[in-house]
């Protein structure tokens, strides 16, 4: 299968159902799960789905609590790092959406408008560790990469998440767990999981 097919069995996927479809693209950073999130856009809104992309980076709480126990402990990451319940109360519930909340990088709030979701329209976020809270997605698409390619693909100086990534396969499973679960060794030949 091709990058273009899996968009195409995704969009399709969304397509399916005439309401509002809440999408999350999920998976570690070096599966880059934005490229995907990202290629939908275009093709939702050809077929006359309005989209709104979020990502749960934008959703990440402060320094001070993110980094309560330094910059590279493996539970903050795995279980503290997300803002939850801003995620669920202002993207994934209702019908307006707030696109981002806390920009990271400057760490102070984004000050974003909320953006209206009309029937039929697609809310699309992508992140990592987002499967296995119980949070209300519509459709859940998870890029997996093998241990091998994870620590080829992923920055020496974020090598540290690395086990937190393989508590996430042990623990939340989300190759069986994801509506579309796909193998992402190789981002230009991605392989669905079927079954």
């Amino acid at each position: 299968m091709s990058f273009v097919a899996l968009t195409d069995h995704v969009v399709s996927c969304i397509t399916a159902v005439s309401g509002q479809m809440r999408v999350v693209v999920d998976g570690a950073p070096a599966a880059r799960p934005g490229d995907l999130a990202d290629a939908l856009i275009d093709p939702l809104r050809v077929l006359g789905r309005q989209v709104i992309r979020v990502r749960a980076d934008d959703f990440l709480r402060p320094a001070s609590l993110r980094f309560e126990h330094g910059k590279t402990d493996e539970e903050s990451r795995y279980s503290s790092w997300l803002d939850e319940g801003a995620l669920r109360r202002e993207v994934l519930t209702g019908d307006k959406v707030l696109p981002s909340l806390w920009n990271a990088a400057t760490d102070r709030a984004t000050r974003a408008d909320y953006v209206p979701l009309p029937p039929g329209g697609v809310v699309v976020v992508d992140g990592e560790l987002l499967l296995g809270r119980g949070m209300p997605f519509d459709l859940a698409v998870h890029l997996w990469l093998s241990p091998a390619a994870l620590a080829r693909r992923t920055p020496a100086d974020d090598a540290w998440s690395l086990p937190v990534f393989a508590r996430y396969d042990a623990e939340v499973d989300p190759l069986t767990t994801a509506d579309v679960a796909v193998r992402f060794d190789d981002p230009q030949h991605p392989a669905m999981r079927v079954g």
